[in-house]
């Protein structure tokens, strides 16, 4: 696990395992939201989105989180692993209500926290099962079938999955 792209839902627990990964492997982490808004929520041309991305998946060793299904084939190319959190859409929608609860809304870059409910963004989370995952899965089969594909349904997964990793790496004494 040298170049770990993390996927999924908004409100799925991305950014929450990033960190936590990142800390246990001493790897570095991107969060895609921070890419690719500044301050003022203005995004980046897809092209320049896209570019970082080309550098940042260059390095031996990344964590990077974010779905952004349209630049997804990069991470994907250069990943050796996936972790696709694959949660329920109430699930998401209360992660997305912890993290107005905790942030207060706005930006925190360096949780990787871009903290903006829209209509819109729940809309897209309550079909992120019946659409984007569909879409997710196939650009994973078609630009990532040399990967280690780590599907999480559950936060307790994904809780699993941390402690499993945390385990592994743990320092002999």
């Amino acid at each position: 696990m040298d170049r770990i792209a993390i996927i999924g839902c908004g409100g799925s627990g991305k950014s929450t395992v990033a960190r936590q990964l990142a800390r246990i492997l001493n790897a570095p982490l991107t969060h895609l939201d921070a890419t690719y808004y500044d301050e003022h929520w203005n995004p980046l041309p897809q092209d320049e989105f896209a570019a970082r991305q080309e550098k940042l998946v260059a390095g031996e060793r990344w964590i990077i989180e974010g779905n952004y299904a349209g630049t997804l084939p990069i991470r994907l190319a250069a990943a050796d692993t996936v972790i696709f959190l694959d949660l329920p859409a109430r699930t998401c929608l209360w992660g997305i209500a912890q993290r107005r609860w905790r942030y207060r809304g706005g930006q925190h870059h360096q949780d990787g926290v871009y903290d903006r409910i829209t209509w819109n963004f729940v809309r897209y989370i309550l079909g992120y099962r019946r659409t984007m995952r569909p879409r997710v899965q196939n650009l994973v089969r078609e630009h990532g079938p040399h990967v280690r594909l780590i599907t999480l349904t559950s936060r307790r997964q994904a809780a699993e999955l941390v402690k499993r990793v945390r385990d592994e790496h743990q320092p002999v004494t």
